[in-house]
């Protein structure tokens, strides 16, 4: 009975980043067209997550974002409040969630297989994978990236978004997000409240470290994602490896 509570206290906590909340907390605008592996995705013309192309036909997000509705990926988009002649609007041909995804945290990874090939040039351009056994150390500096909101009632930015953060030892995430926090197959990160960090909105967007994507934005404390007694969760990317390229392959 007590580890039943125990488990209906924990996944009251937190929440997957969907964007009826807010995104990048703090941090500062992107320099235009930066980060041209950055990936709107977008339902009806608005953007409801994030991911990075890493093939001219295929996107990385995360499981969760998955809709009912027919997903749009626009790339080369610095504000997506306008039609700017960089972005290309390209529907989405397979979903590809993670056999494993149950709708819960773990396997929190989709690939997105692109209608038409993206156009590559300096807007738009995919982003190389981490080596399979590229672990990264604690204290290390990322950076994560974003469209959304500002903060929990505040307007969205329609600019990319970036802020840094910290990793953090995977037994420290452990011991403060229990169960939801599996370390074979996730990162987390410490922030503060000034630097800020990701959001609700920030779903699929990368947790970019050494110029590699190292992460996959996967969950935050519900209602306080600027919390730092609760590390943000990032779905671990070179744990999947080997799914990546079979499906890519296929």
């Amino acid at each position: 009975m007590m580890r039943a509570v125990c488990i209906i206290l924990v996944s009251q906590l937190f929440s997957l980043t969907g964007a009826t909340e807010s995104g990048i907390v703090g941090g500062k605008v992107s320099k235009p067209h930066s980060r041209p592996y950055m990936a709107s995705l977008q339902v009806n013309g608005q953007h409801s997550c994030g991911g990075i192309l890493i093939r001219e036909d295929f996107v990385l997000t995360v499981a969760h974002c998955k809709q009912v509705q027919h997903m749009t990926v626009v790339l080369g988009a610095h504000d997506i409040s306008k039609k700017e002649k960089t972005q290309q609007w390209i529907n989405v041909a397979e979903y590809y969630p993670h056999p494993q995804f149950t709708g819960e945290q773990d396997y929190d990874i989709m690939l997105l297989k692109l209608k038409n090939n993206a156009t590559l040039n300096k807007y738009v351009k995919p982003i190389g994978l981490p080596k399979k056994n590229g672990k990264i150390p604690a204290n290390v500096n990322c950076v994560v990236a974003g469209w959304g909101k500002t903060g929990v009632g505040k307007p969205s930015s329609k600019v990319l978004k970036e802020a840094t953060e910290k990793i953090q030892f995977s037994f420290e995430c452990k011991k403060i997000w229990q169960e939801p926090f599996n370390t074979d197959h996730m990162i987390c990160t410490k922030f503060n409240k000034k630097k800020g960090g990701i959001c609700q909105g920030d779903s699929g967007g990368p947790l970019i470290c050494n110029s590699k994507p190292q992460g996959l934005t996967a969950f935050t404390l519900r209602d306080d994602c600027n919390n730092p007694k609760y590390p943000h969760v990032f779905t671990k990317l070179h744990f999947f490896l080997p799914w990546i390229k079979k499906i890519m392959q296929a």
